[in-house]
């Protein structure tokens, strides 16, 4: 690990379980997944139930709030500093509230001084076998009300729905809409595949991928129309590859190859005609024309890359500088600085970014994590400063770093 530049703060107990909750978190796979309906199911069952306008399955990372399935919100996530799911997270039983504005925890909450004027709330953990709480499922309303031990113990019911889902869920393998691997799957074989070029010594490549802006396609056109745009892109995509190529769906609007005995020199050609195939897709609503393009991020195996986290983290740091760039394009995995770069792992990792000499920080997921740099997930990117200090308490770790690549909701940094 890079070493620390600032004394960190003692570690707390509380920094401990933070940690071993987020890597609880990690093993199920979720965070930024699509949407399906055994968990859909369960939040209209919560609204149907107890006759509320929200209901909520979601999960709770380092920075943030997301919504594996929601009923009656427009957003997928909100900052964990404004949920009210934070203090369910922190209890083993459920949480009640009657009336948030009697409530002092929540009186000057933004969601109930402001929209959507939340009145009521009803939260469950979704607590693994190993006593983690990684999510909540709730019930949420705008009319102050009462809730009985029945409905609690009910809530209670479909919040274990919840978390039976989740573990079947990793024993999937196609995800049935697009039939691409499910990550799970797709990491498997991905890694068999790894090995066997390290074995022996053959090229290997990896792309990553997801289609711009495709939360205005489900926005402007409807989810029904954004399912068909997934299905036409994952087609597209199969019709370039070869039968030994490794293709997988790794969250809503994000996909991965792995292309064996493939080089740095000629996986710019395979993304080129994937990239151009996506964009010939001809997909209608209403007589008009739904436009849809992808933005590629390309790595090839070396050396210095261990496992299918690194590879896949570098070449997610590349698709994140496509994006940037103005989206609709390749780009190829480079070091960020002209310094040898240490491998990457994917991780997930609680964070903070400090700024304006320690007075001013934000939270942040610490996504993936090297000797050199890291990527970060952030609610928005707007404010953050070119340079500021990572702190990372569960690691008693904490450095100076300088922003070397930028989207709406993350950035990938160099150390300094």
């Amino acid at each position: 690990m890079h070493r620390v530049l600032t004394q960190t703060p003692p570690l707390a107990m509380e920094d401990l379980a933070e940690a071993g909750r987020l890597d609880a978190l990690d093993r199920f796979d979720v965070i930024d997944t699509p949407r399906e309906e055994a968990f859909d199911r369960i939040t209209r069952l919560i609204r149907n139930i107890f006759d509320v306008p929200i209901a909520i399955v979601s999960m709770i990372d380092g920075h943030r709030q997301w919504y594996k399935a929601y009923e009656g919100l427009e957003n997928r996530e909100v900052s964990r500093d404004e949920t009210f799911c934070k203090y369910t997270l922190q209890d083993r039983s459920p949480l009640v509230v009657p009336d948030a504005r009697d409530d002092a925890r929540f009186a000057q909450n933004p969601m109930v001084t402001a929209g959507p004027q939340i009145r009521f709330y009803a939260g469950v953990p979704l607590r693994t076998n190993d006593g983690h709480n990684i999510g909540t499922v709730c019930a949420i309303g705008f009319e102050p009300r009462s809730f009985s031990q029945r409905e609690i113990a009910i809530l209670s019911d479909l919040a274990a729905l919840a978390m039976d889902e989740l573990e079947l869920r990793q024993l999937a393998s196609v995800d049935p809409l697009t039939g691409a691997l499910s990550r799970r799957a797709f990491k498997e074989q991905a890694a068999t595949a790894l090995a066997l070029a390290q074995r022996h010594k053959h090229g290997l490549a990896c792309i990553a991928f997801d289609l711009d802006h495709f939360k205005s396609i489900n926005d402007n056109h409807g989810h029904a129309i954004g399912d068909k745009v997934l299905a036409a892109a994952a087609e597209a995509c199969r019709s370039q590859l070869r039968g030994t190529d490794i293709f997988g769906r790794l969250g809503g609007e994000e996909f991965a190859l792995i292309l064996p005995h493939t080089d740095r020199a000629h996986m710019g050609g395979v993304a080129e005609k994937v990239r151009e195939a996506i964009e010939r897709i001809a997909i209608r609503n209403d007589g008009a024309a739904v436009p849809v393009t992808s933005s590629f991020g390309l790595a090839a195996l070396d050396a210095r890359t261990g496992d299918i986290d690194a590879l896949l983290a570098n070449a997610d740091a590349a698709l994140y500088e496509a994006k940037a760039g103005g989206r609709n394009r390749c780009v190829a995995w480079r070091p960020p600085s002209d310094a040898p770069a240490g491998p990457r792992r994917r991780v997930l990792k609680a964070g903070r970014i400090l700024f304006n000499d320690r007075r001013s920080s934000i939270d942040c997921t610490v996504r993936t994590l090297g000797e050199d740099g890291a990527g970060l997930d952030v609610t928005s990117s707007i404010g953050v400063p070119e340079t500021f200090s990572l702190q990372i308490r569960s690691d008693a770790f904490e450095t100076r770093c300088r922003v070397v690549g930028q989207a709406e909701r993350h950035l990938e940094v160099e150390f300094c």
